[in-house]
């Protein structure tokens, strides 16, 4: 998606904070970043945030958890924290959706949002992940709040073949099934020209408790789950200045937890499960498939002073919820999404002197995303919606002197959707009953704006470095959601308006001295007409499109006084208003389910000898209490009470020789009984639920 393009850039320090954490080093890292611009880019000329999480921190936090949201959880500030669940629901990225990438290609279904965007890979395929922060259109629909991108590994030996065997064991002290993990990573080259990587991993998860050693909620539960992953890269280097490569990267989940579900008391008593359940679903919760080809073509010099980059993908997703009774005759259901697209990108230098350049990045990018939401009986719940979208853009950037940096550009979207006629699926009232379906026509959709971006990075001197930016993103989100629950009888008589959000971002950045880095962003996002999904009358579910303010700060602080041992953190906090009925008062607030609780994380790492390495991460969420129960003493959806909590984690490896290595982590080490702000904000006895409790992972690891 791209945000007028190269604009949306990275924040040089922020990625420090992820890569000096785990190497130990005592300098600035010299860090490329490929997401903010499409190209590779060095990070001190980006005028805007970035959080790099590096392949050894992936690799560490893996011995604690495999699940990538509680991995990113705990690495990037303003992302709110995980569910715990398959759902990554309320996971906002600074208070608004983020768009989920894979190479580049889009995982997340905007369309019709179904919070399952974020687990669909394993982490040990994943080399780096950039995460850009702020309104986006440089990838397309659906980042509002911004962009995670997960990079794969590539080869990186000119031997034949090297790899890396992992293999481990989880399991918790309650008793109770193990879980058992094994990934194999295989790569090498020929002659220079062919180079490839192979990657498979599999996982089969044990059952989840909490501290106490209950069994947690079958609903959305990661517990009994088989996960598979494949990933195979081809590429062939025609000459200096030419590449082609092509690649497969599968993931599929599913679930045969067989508990019963015991409903708790909000604020009282967590749900659990207990005894024998599942009854009438009839297909696994999960994602069944996940594939994902792209074929990319890359020409250093296509004519002077111009390269060109291809990118071809295919994306095919399907994933499937667990069995509901809140419609007529209740069902299970699921989400659909193929998308197809191509990039077309081109980087002229238009002047170049001793110290300075100037460059225009160009292009054109077209996408057709078609999703829709059915029951696993046949019916449709949203109907099918094709989504084509062509887009160019440009972008001129100009560095002068090794330190200012001034970006500026623009994209227009020509977005249109094709609706199918679809009946409405009645879902029940609060008095038990279910209205009448009704019939809607459907049609075309079209949407287009331009939209832009201009940022300014000045390294000053390495003690500080300034950057502001403005940026944009378009996106048409829940689209779906808003069709499924039509009172109208045709498609243009619904309020279906795109989102526009503006985001503005002013920061400071720098290295004190060679062991101590800081940064701190400020930033400010509006949108005219927002999307909040909220609890009205009667208690009735429906979205709100209304004006939004959202603001917060974030800031790091990383301190490297010794090679055996460093530390640091970070803070995180927003807050976000709206105007319900636009009339310039901004009293209301947006609800909890967006802005996410204050968060800070800190660590600690020693190496007390050369071969060991021992660290602890903690997460602290402040408590958030915005919002009064209503006269019964009850909050709505969204607006519960959130206590604070605070979590450790335990990481630690030794490498027993250059080829093998022993880790050993330990999640919830203190084993501290709490519930994920999902439970709290929900505010349904059904959603009440507590977090794992202490669970320890042992994995073996072989190179070669």
């Amino acid at each position: 998606m791209k945000k007028a393009l190269l604009s949306v850039a990275c924040l040089g320090t922020v990625t420090v904070f992820a890569q000096v954490k785990d190497t130990l080093q005592t300098k600035n890292v010299e860090e490329v970043i490929l997401t903010a611009s499409r190209k590779k880019e060095n990070i001190k000329e980006i005028p805007s945030s970035v959080t790099i999480v590096n392949e050894k921190q992936i690799q560490s936090q893996l011995t604690v958890n495999s699940d990538i949201t509680s991995i990113l959880q705990y690495t990037v500030p303003s992302l709110a924290t995980s569910s715990g669940q398959t759902s990554n629901t309320g996971q906002t990225l600074r208070g608004r959706q983020v768009l989920v990438l894979i190479d580049g290609i889009p995982q997340s279904t905007p369309l019709r949002n179904g919070a399952r965007d974020l687990r669909v890979i394993d982490p040990s395929a994943i080399e780096r992940v950039e995460v850009i922060k702020g309104a986006s259109s440089i990838y397309g629909n659906g980042a509002d709040g911004g962009i995670i991108n997960y990079i794969t590994r590539r080869n990186k030996s000119d031997k034949k073949i090297s790899g890396i065997t992992q293999v481990g064991i989880t399991g918790q002290p309650y008793g109770g099934t193990l879980g058992v993990r094994a990934s194999q990573l295989l790569s090498g080259s020929f002659a220079k020209k062919f180079d490839y990587v192979a990657a498979f991993a599999y996982e089969r998860t044990g059952y989840m408790k909490d501290a106490n050693g209950d069994n947690l909620s079958p609903t959305y539960s990661t517990a009994k789950m088989d996960n598979y992953n494949g990933m195979l890269k081809l590429g062939y280097n025609i000459n200096d200045n030419q590449r082609i490569e092509a690649s497969y990267i599968g993931y599929a989940s599913k679930s045969d937890l067989n508990l019963g579900l015991v409903t708790g008391k909000y604020g009282v008593t967590p749900t659990i499960g207990e005894g024998i359940g599942k009854g009438l679903e009839t297909t696994p919760q999960g994602t069944p498939r996940n594939h994902n080809y792209k074929l990319s073509y890359d020409n250093k010099n296509l004519w002077s002073g111009t390269a060109l980059n291809i990118n071809l993908y295919y994306q095919d997703f399907r994933t499937v919820y667990g069995y509901s009774n809140t419609f007529l005759n209740g069902g299970q259901s699921n989400i659909v999404s193929k998308k197809g697209g191509a990039r077309i990108n081109l980087d002229t230098q238009l002047w170049s002197a001793s110290n300075s350049q100037a460059e225009v990045i160009y292009g054109l990018d077209v996408l057709n995303d078609k999703t829709a939401q059915k029951l696993e009986d046949g019916r449709f719940w949203t109907p099918e919606m094709s989504m084509t979208n062509i887009a160019p853009f440009a972008l001129v950037k100009i560095d002068l002197f090794k330190k200012l940096t001034i970006k500026g550009g623009f994209r227009y979207e020509n977005m249109k959707v094709n609706v199918s006629d679809f009946n409405t699926l009645p879902r029940i009232k609060n008095d038990g009953t279910f209205p009448e379906s009704i019939f809607v026509k459907g049609g075309d959709l079209n949407f287009n704006s331009l939209v832009g971006n201009v940022g300014i990075r000045y390294n000053i001197e390495p003690l500080i470095n300034i950057f502001g930016s403005f940026s944009q993103s378009f996106s048409i989100n829940e689209l779906g959601r808003t069709l499924r629950d039509a009172t109208e009888s045709t498609i243009d008589k619904i309020e279906t308006k795109p989102i526009i959000v503006n985001n503005y971002e002013l920061g400071v950045t720098g290295q004190i001295t060679k062991w101590l880095n800081y940064e701190v962003t400020s930033y400010v996002s509006t949108s005219k007409l927002g999307y909040s999904y909220v609890q009205g009358v009667n208690n009735a579910f429906t979205v709100q499109r209304a004006p939004e303010i959202i603001y917060g700060v974030e800031g790091f602080l990383h301190f490297t006084p010794t090679k055996w041992i460093n530390f640091g953190g970070s803070y995180s906090w927003m807050e976000g208003v709206t105007s319900p009925k636009d009339d310039g008062d901004y009293s209301a607030k947006i609800n909890n389910s967006r802005i996410s609780a204050p968060k800070v994380l800190a660590y600690v790492q020693v190496r007390p000898t050369q071969n060991l390495s021992v660290g602890l991460d903690m997460l602290h969420s402040f408590a958030q209490n915005r919002f009064e129960p209503n006269a019964k003493g009850l909050y709505v959806y969204g607006e519960g009470r959130v206590p604070e909590y605070t979590v450790f984690n335990l990481k630690s490896s030794y490498d027993v020789n250059q080829n093998w290595k022993v880790s050993l982590g330990i999640e919830n080490v203190f084993n501290k009984n709490y519930q994920p702000a999902i439970s709290w904000w929900g505010a349904r006895d059904t959603d009440f639920i507590n977090a794992l409790g202490m669970r320890g992972t042992l994995m073996v690891e072989y190179k070669f």
